[in-house]
């Protein structure tokens, strides 16, 4: 199938990040909105993430201004009516995501994929809910969009088998790899994330270790990239409890089981960068 212009359902960090992924790859986007004033808050953030590019050397000005140009945003579901994809990028709420998807669907064609960007919630469900849920499927970005290379397609129980190759060539055209996978809470990349990340909370607890040491002994003795630690600071703690929250309410594996520690500093709003405090941002906690 032609994929020339893509819808993407919400202009937040993650929204701005995927359309500026789709515009790179020279194709028309239209982002919706529920306010004017969120969609240019939208343009800010992608105008923002384009000039560090620039400034890094990334891109030029030229290229830049092509992108957004490529970007539009919206504010009526039925201004979408001619797009030929649809990623939906709102809040992790199923009733939320089933409605807007709901709305969505009576516009677009029968046939349009319509591909759902959640991290902890089952696609199968949400498909359930929609007309045609054989064209319903998973397309998991991680953050920041435009610099991770990684997409997960997520196989609904429904998802028709012909759309697999077609989501895998889609990614592909952005520069990104696709890894298909099942649909399970946490998909693959958090199935194995989640319980890694509460260990490590665990072992601090534990006090096995500083949160400094803890994220030095996991760069040199493992060779990541970063820490769990800073990891966490920069997810967010809330955002890591609500997804093994999820997880663990979908499967009762004690591997999602949210760490006390992680509960009281969400409680406490300690909760990483955005905050100012987490456990290597700020004052460190005493756990």
């Amino acid at each position: 199938m032609n994929i020339n212009t893509v819808a993407v359902l919400g202009f937040g960090t993650m929204g701005a990040g995927i359309a500026q992924s789709v515009a790179q790859s020279g194709r028309q986007v239209l982002v919706l909105e529920t306010t004017e004033n969120r969609i240019q808050a939208g343009q800010e953030a992608l105008d923002a993430f384009l000039s560090t590019g620039v400034a890094r050397g990334k891109h030029t000005e030229a290229e830049k201004a092509e992108v957004q140009g490529r970007v539009a945003g919206v504010t009526g579901v039925d201004q979408l009516k001619d797009v030929d994809l649809v990623i939906e990028v709102v809040t992790e709420n199923m009733e939320v995501k089933k409605s807007l998807l709901g709305q969505v669907a009576a516009v677009v064609g029968p046939d349009v994929p319509l591909l759902t960007n959640t991290s902890a919630l089952s696609v199968t469900d949400l498909a359930s809910a929609l007309e045609h849920p054989e064209r319903v499927a998973g397309l998991h970005f991680f953050n920041p969009a435009p610099l991770m290379k990684i997409v997960e397609i997520v196989r609904a129980l429904q998802t028709r088998e012909d759309l697999v190759p077609v989501l895998e060539e889609f990614v592909k055209s952005m520069g990104k790899t696709p890894v298909v996978v099942k649909d399970r809470p946490g998909f693959l990349v958090n199935w194995l994330l989640l319980p890694y990340l509460n260990d490590v909370m665990r072992a601090y607890d534990e006090e096995l270790a500083s949160a400094e040491d803890i994220d030095t002994a996991m760069r040199l003795g493992l060779g990541y990239k970063q820490g769990p630690m800073e990891l966490l600071d920069l997810i967010g703690l809330d955002v890591h409890l609500h997804a093994t929250s999820n997880a663990y309410e979908a499967t009762h594996d004690s591997r999602f089981a949210a760490p006390p520690l992680l509960s009281q500093m969400v409680a406490a709003g300690y909760l990483g960068n955005k905050s100012e405090r987490g456990f290597r941002k700020g004052e460190e906690v005493q756990a």
